[in-house]
């Protein structure tokens, strides 16, 4: 069994790759993001809080194909550590309908939560960032195809960010032979290394 999150810390795993090297990158007052995986919704919750700080407008579109049950989210207490939203904010995000814009905050944070497979799914938009936080390699090698990852790269805005806990040899060779530019980081606690890479053309 694969878990959603390092079990070396969640919070601190999510800010680390998702947070500090991809969304604190941005300097822009709008910015579209797109996550492979929404699993615990995590990501979403901490975008949706530095959002708040930063006074970003943020647009954020996720895609997952198999949601979580409700069991599970009844079990998570993120918003006992990610307190500055309220104690209903975590569930505001899961209780948003699948396959529709919903305005989380007004004139501060929209989602839309997709409920499809990537592999199979067509992306509309531009975005700014992209949360690579799918399953490793060797749990859904489908999603780290470089045809699969193409796709991102051609929706992706110039100057965009992709950023990922993953740092195997071979996908950051599959991300430089699609045009971006790679940097290898040093991971959150428990992993030696992420990546970050950057579209520049």
């Amino acid at each position: 069994m694969e878990s959603y999150h390092s079990l070396n810390g969640a919070v601190q795993e999510s800010m680390h790759v998702f947070i500090e090297a991809g969304f604190n990158k941005l300097d822009k007052p709008l910015a579209r993001i797109f996550e492979v995986g929404f699993g615990t919704g995590l990501n979403c919750l901490l975008t949706w809080r530095e959002a708040r700080r930063r006074k970003i407008n943020v647009e954020y579109e996720s895609i997952e194909a198999f949601p979580i049950s409700k069991e599970i989210q009844d079990c998570l207490n993120y918003c006992e550590v990610v307190t500055e939203l309220g104690p209903e904010a975590f569930q505001l995000l899961h209780d948003s309908n699948w396959n529709e814009w919903q305005t989380i905050e007004k004139d501060l944070f929209s989602l839309r939560k997709i409920k499809a497979d990537f592999t199979k799914y067509q992306l509309k938009s531009r975005y700014d960032l992209v949360y690579y936080d799918a399953f490793a390699p060797n749990k859904q090698p489908s999603l780290w195809e470089e045809e699969i990852l193409a796709k991102l790269y051609s929706a992706m805005n110039p100057g965009g960010i992709l950023v990922t806990y993953c740092a195997m040899g071979e996908v950051r060779r599959r991300l430089q032979r699609l045009g971006f530019i790679t940097e290898r980081l040093p991971g959150p606690p428990g992993k030696r290394e992420m990546l970050r890479a950057i579209k520049c053309a």
